[in-house]
């Protein structure tokens, strides 16, 4: 009975290992800068590894990067010495508040913006050789439908599309969606409604965008929630980037724990199977792709 028992337990340990706990990969993005994306994505990991989840925080700005200044943490190492070989990408991990795991990015390093699309795979393709037990991957991306926005929203597996109550935002959203749909097959995505007066100013807003989108794209949206304006979104000092540490119970500090509860009942796709596996190999499919529209006629 004892090693009928033992051999149970060996195959159950055996089968956690063959399948590893899947990993939710969120993409962040926006259609222009200045809408308080990384602030959303910070905030975010924030809420969630407040909430006991193991987070990772990819500042996937390559070049433009601030995630670090926005928490006050000071990296030795970044991603620019993980392209170069100089170290793994784990060495370059540092940990934020909560427990919050930041991959920094290379700061005002034009190289880093400019990355060819072999470096591009195989630095994301060195996240399948880390050991963390993640529940979630948030991508930070830079703004705009550069070649790396469009790379790294392809492979992930959930799109959070970010956008404030101005007529560029609105605009450039709305083509962010509309390349990622058209050109690349993404149906769905989620929309935060960010520096808002009220919340039926974001309501409001998404109503619009629904509109358009229907009309015009074969898309669904899904209104993830609102984040009012405070004072602390617009600060750029170090430390000034968390809004439960900024003003604890605040409105933002509220809204950010209500979108990371809604986060966490989104379905996980079926097709996560494991660890982050299959965010790599989306992505280097993703590369492949783009790779023959740019060079087969």
């Amino acid at each position: 009975m004892y090693m009928a028992e033992a051999s149970m337990d060996q195959a159950e340990g055996m089968r956690r290992i063959s399948q590893p706990k899947p990993v939710r990969v969120i993409a962040v993005a926006s259609g222009k800068g200045g809408v308080g994306k990384t602030n959303v994505s910070v905030n975010l990991g924030l809420a969630l590894s407040g909430q006991g989840k193991q987070v990772m925080l990819l500042d996937a700005d390559l070049g433009l990067g601030n995630v670090d200044v926005l928490l006050g943490v000071h990296p030795v190492h970044n991603l620019s010495h993980v392209i170069s070989g100089e170290r793994t990408l784990e060495e370059v991990i540092v940990e934020g508040p909560a427990g919050l795991q930041i991959v920094p990015a290379a700061s005002g390093i034009k190289r880093m913006a400019e990355l060819s699309p072999e470096e591009h795979v195989g630095l994301v393709r060195a996240f399948s050789e880390l050991n963390n037990n993640l529940d979630v991957l948030i991508i930070d991306t830079a703004a705009g439908i550069s070649d790396s926005v469009i790379t790294l929203t392809r492979a992930a597996q959930e799109v959070l599309v970010v956008v404030c109550d101005e007529p560029a935002s609105i605009t450039d959203a709305y083509a962010l969606i509309k390349v990622l749909n058209q050109e690349h097959g993404i149906n769905k995505f989620h929309v935060m409604v960010n520096m808002v007066q009220s919340v039926q100013q974001g309501h409001d807003l998404f109503a619009k965008m629904l509109k358009v989108t229907d009309k015009f794209l074969d898309v669904t949206l899904d209104f993830t929630g609102t984040v009012p304006y405070d004072d602390y979104v617009g600060k750029s000092s170090p430390g000034q980037g968390a809004a439960a540490d900024a003003d604890p119970g605040s409105r933002s500090d509220l809204a950010f724990k209500k979108l990371a509860q809604a986060v966490d009942k989104w379905p996980m796709p079926i097709t996560a199977t494991g660890d982050l596996a299959f965010f790599v190999e989306r992505l280097v499919q993703s590369e492949a792709d783009q790779w023959l529209v740019e060079n087969v006629s």
